[in-house]
Formats: C-alpha cells, sequence, structure tokens
C-alpha cells in the first residue's frame, strides 16, 4: 500500500485494518482504493517526498477532499458508489466536477473500504493535527498572495525567506490554504524556513470550502506553532487567486488583515497586477511589492509600476534581501497573538 503527502501525520502502525465504505464520505475520512485506471495522475507523492509512479492494480491510501485548481481539477470529496478520482498526486480523492480543457481525465480508483485503526475505529485526517500550544509573542507576518494559481508565489515566497535568512532572521513558513501536495512545502523548508507548515498539519487534506471560521483556527493553530519554535518572521502562502472564495474571505477578515504586516503580490502580467492592486486598495490593502512571474519581463515590470506605483522587484533581489529593510523595519511595538485580537 502506497502512502501519501496527505497522510504524512499519521503513524503508519494506525493503519490497521479495513472497514466497509463509508456511504457519504466527509472531509478527511481515509480510505483503502485500488488504481483502475491510469489518467492526468501518474504519480503519487509519498509521505517522504518521493513521487512514486504509478501502475494499474496499485493499492493506495488516500484521504476524501476538495479541490480547487483553475488550470487543473474542481473536485469534491464524493464518491459514486466504490469509485472515485485521484484529485492530486498529494493523495486527495473525490469526484471532478470540472477541468482544465487541456487536462486529461483524472486517473480512477475504485474504494476497497475505509481504513481503520487496531480497534476498528476509522481513521479521520483530523484526529492527527498538532495539538494547540501558546505562544507569548507574535512574529512578523508576510503574506503572499497571487493573481492566479501558477502566478510565481511559492517561487516568491521561498525567495523571501532565503533574503530574510541571508541576514540571519529566523523565519518561518505556512502554506495556508490549497491542496495536500509536499513540493511547495518542501520548497519553503528547503530555502530555510523553520519550521514548515501547511494545513494538513492542522488536520486539513485541502481547504476549498472550508468555512472563514475554520480557517481563521487553522492560522491560529499554525501561527503560534512557528513563534513557540523561535520564529521571528513568518511568511505565509496563501493558494490561488484573490478571486477564490475562501481567499476573498480570509484576506477581507480583520481578525486576519490586522495581523499581516506585509503584503507582496506574485502575478504573472502588467494587466493582471492592475486588476489585482485595485482588489487589493478595495480591501484596505497596500503591497509592499509586486513580484512572480512578471519579474521575468523588465518591461513588464516597468508597465505594472507605472500603472499600480508600486514597486516591482525580481526573485534574485528578494534572495538578496533587498526587501528586507521594509519588511523587518525593527519598528513597531509587537503586535497581540491572533487570539487576543477576537
Amino acid at each position: 500500500m502506497r502512502v501519501p503527502y496527505a497522510l504524512r501525520r499519521l503513524p503508519e502502525e494506525r493503519l490497521a485494518c479495513l472497514l466497509p465504505c463509508p456511504k457519504t464520505p466527509q472531509l478527511g475520512d481515509i480510505a483503502l482504493a485500488r488504481l483502475e485506471q491510469i489518467g492526468k495522475n501518474r504519480r503519487l507523492e509519498l509521505t517522504n517526498g518521493r513521487a512514486a509512479t504509478l501502475h494499474e492494480g496499485d493499492l493506495l491510501a488516500v484521504v476524501y477532499g476538495n479541490r480547487y485548481a483553475t488550470q487543473q481539477f474542481e473536485g469534491h470529496a464524493a464518491a459514486n458508489g466504490i469509485f472515485c478520482d485521484l484529485l492530486s498526486m498529494g493523495g486527495l480523492c473525490g469526484l471532478v466536477q470540472s477541468k482544465h480543457a487541456t487536462i486529461a481525465e483524472p486517473t480512477k480508483l475504485r474504494v476497497l473500504g475505509a481504513i481503520g485503526d487496531a480497534q476498528g475505529r476509522p481513521l479521520r485526517l483530523r484526529d492527527f493535527a498538532l495539538l494547540p500550544v501558546s505562544a507569548a509573542r507574535q512574529p512578523r507576518v508576510i503574506a503572499v498572495c497571487g493573481t492566479s494559481m501558477d502566478a510565481g508565489k511559492t517561487y516568491t515566497a521561498m525567495s523571501l525567506i532565503v533574503g530574510l535568512r541571508r541576514h540571519e532572521e529566523r523565519v518561518a513558513a505556512i502554506k495556508l490554504t490549497g491542496t495536500g501536495s509536499g513540493r511547495d512545502t518542501w520548497n519553503l523548508l528547503d530555502a530555510g524556513a523553520c519550521p514548515a507548515l501547511d494545513f494538513v498539519d492542522g488536520g486539513f487534506p485541502s481547504t476549498y470550502l472550508c468555512s472563514l471560521d475554520s480557517l481563521l483556527d487553522l492560522y491560529g493553530l499554525l501561527l503560534a506553532h512557528a513563534a513557540s519554535q523561535g520564529a521571528e518572521f513568518v511568511v505565509i502562502e496563501i493558494a490561488d487567486g484573490l478571486l477564490q472564495e475562501e481567499t476573498a474571505a480570509l484576506l477581507q477578515c480583520p481578525a486576519f488583515a490586522t495581523s499581516v504586516s506585509a503584503w507582496v503580490l506574485a502575478t504573472s502580467d502588467p494587466l493582471a497586477a492592475t486588476g489585482a492592486v485595485h482588489v487589493f486598495r478595495d480591501w484596505g490593502i497596500e503591497p509592499v511589492a509586486i513580484s512572480g512571474l512578471i519579474s521575468m519581463s523588465p518591461l513588464g515590470m516597468r508597465e505594472a509600476r507605472a500603472a499600480t506605483g508600486i514597486e516591482c522587484i525580481t526573485a534574485a533581489e528578494l534572495q538578496r534581501g533587498e526587501l528586507n529593510e521594509r519588511l523587518t523595519g525593527k519598528y513597531g511595538v509587537a503586535r497581540q497573538p491572533l487570539a487576543a485580537q477576537g
């Protein structure tokens, strides 16, 4: 049985028995499935980060979840009887509701049953979340948001971490929203983040269709863990684009927005940058810089700066720490922990 990234917090010995298939699968339910037909996902990211090549007939541990990816699948935590789709290489399963026209049909699974522990209790991802901790002081939070999927958010976040670490700042990383996959989190870890956390650490296989209250609780949990490990700065990546429903709700929530010290926008082109900055400003947010794929084009950067008045900065400049003074500042009184803000 192959165990994917989304189940990395489960001790292997807890995967002990096979139970009947859930009649109505819920977010975070864990199941055993046989791969029936190879489609879009031909590999499965394992708990150690290795991408294992899949073959028809393979047995996979999977977790039900919702997926939102404008350039891949939209899917829900559901099954058609004993059949479902592999929604991501991180081990998310459900039923595809829509897909990008260029994407192949999903890899097909037959669900053999729910996975239980040695006492016959069904396993659910939320039961393996980090436990709450207290932190005396909140780190300075830098949020990286984007105009769309694949706008360069993770590379921007990684570059910010490298730049801060170059000046001996203690930096943690949080991928707050998205779909369970380790590639982004491993990249943030490799950049020097300590710790590098994501929503899986909070018991979520994905965050699409999560309530705002759930996201705020998740944020508070992960931020407290980063602070408890001595992080002075936390770089947070928020998945997808500003118009994604959960992202929009989060950024317009005062409890979240006031906890952020600096915002960086990742985008692909000047027009997207202009539209995103207008949206940001409507929400009372002023980004300190624009980066992402647009930074590969000096001309595109000039257009974006002329249209928005916001500095555009390349990944190399971020990695040299050229934005650090504006991010760190060493100014002001420490913000109160999120819980104290209500």
